[in-house]
């Protein structure tokens, strides 16, 4: 891919701000990006404003209105295929082989299976099948409430809520009831905020008093602190699925429709962090059940929280790290001490931060699901 700087994207980006929310309402769209234009599958060397759509369709096939222009303001345009999805590999909960991640850590540290104790009904066309679902996910890092100092997990809200169903103090286990976790055997810690909002989907739970907790992510080593994603940057993660991967960030101008399912709905996310894998290393940079790990630089500074990703594993996306921590008011934790959770008589004022737009359409990288058989 030819490199471009970030001046030549700084003249586009306003562009792009002014078009997506137009651009993303229309049928089929999933994303709006800023990247290199390709013809016919080639690269031209060219940035343009990148419309994502689930199946590019003959233009003879499109109405006119919803026609993407060749051109916005002097700036070329293209349409590209992805599809962008919740990846719920659904699975009964006594299918051992596809427990992935089973450990019970201690002190718990990012890069884990965690998910809710409790489970979820749903039904067609949120999964294949009616029934009692569970979800896992991962524990991204160790973080702290930024008025009581409380010692608390970062993960995605898709992970910890769910759906519409949740409440300030669901049980969450370590590992998730889909990697053979149970309560209250495995509980770690009650959800205490979270958010979806335009650019974060985050949520935070509480440690439970005596548990233990380190400022670390799991092959990775210490959390060294926080940084900006950068086009060009390399990045890593650990998560529940796929462990230790390695990727670049290819974008921070992503915008995308996702939809978010049983009682949620769709929604957009904004200037979120678009990463492809080195393939070199790894064939995909996240898969099901990686949601809620944190992306980190090479010198272990977080610039990320992972949520989402395309079905064919050539792109994963993330919300802007400072976004996601102003949101739920806390801060990482990255000195070398190993943290026990205590408990006191004043607790912080649980709260519930929900923003939940109904936007457009499409799909999101996360949980994975397992489906209870009584």
């Amino acid at each position: 891919m030819a490199e471009h700087s970030e001046a030549a994207r700084a003249a586009i980006r306003p562009v792009k701000e002014q078009i997506e929310d137009d651009l993303i309402s229309r049928p089929g769209v999933v994303g709006v990006d800023i990247g290199e234009k390709l013809t016919k599958g080639t690269a031209t060397g060219k940035l343009s404003i990148v419309v994502y759509v689930e199946k590019k369709k003959p233009i003879s096939q499109v109405a006119k209105s919803q026609a993407i222009p060749p051109e916005v303001d002097g700036i070329p345009t293209d349409v590209q295929e992805l599809i962008i999805e919740l990846q719920p590999a659904s699975s009964r909960v006594e299918d051992i082989a596809l427990q992935v991640d089973t450990g019970t850590y201690s002190p718990l540290e990012g890069g884990i299976s965690i998910g809710p104790a409790r489970s979820v009904h749903l039904d067609p066309p949120d999964v294949p099948t009616p029934g009692d679902y569970v979800f896992s996910g991962t524990l991204g890092a160790i973080v702290k409430d930024r008025s009581s100092s409380a010692v608390m997990a970062l993960t995605n809200f898709h992970v910890a809520c769910v759906d519409s169903g949740w409440h300030v103090g669901d049980v969450m286990v370590q590992p998730s009831r889909g990697d053979g976790g149970s309560s209250p055997t495995n509980d770690f810690g009650t959800l205490t905020r979270a958010t979806l909002s335009e650019v974060v989907d985050g949520a935070v739970i509480r440690l439970n008093a005596g548990k233990t907790s380190d400022a670390s992510v799991v092959d990775i080593g210490k959390v060294a602190g926080k940084a900006v994603a950068a086009v060009g940057m390399a990045v890593q993660k650990r998560g529940r699925t796929t462990a230790h991967t390695f990727g670049d960030v290819a974008s921070t101008d992503f915008t995308l429709s996702i939809n978010y399912g049983d009682g949620v709905g769709v929604h957009v996310l904004k200037h979120q962090i678009r990463i492809t894998p080195d393939t070199s290393r790894n064939p995909k940079f996240s898969d099901h059940g990686d949601s809620g790990s944190v992306v980190m630089d090479s010198s272990r500074n977080v610039v990320g929280l992972l949520f989402a990703g395309a079905n064919d594993g050539s792109a994963t996306f993330a919300n802007p790290i400072q976004a996601a921590l102003d949101e739920l008011n806390v801060d990482l934790v990255i000195d070398s001490l190993t943290f026990v959770t205590r408990p006191i008589i004043c607790g912080p004022l649980l709260s519930r931060i929900v923003q939940c737009p109904p936007i457009s359409r499409t799909i999101l990288c996360p949980p994975v699901v397992s489906r209870i058989v009584q």
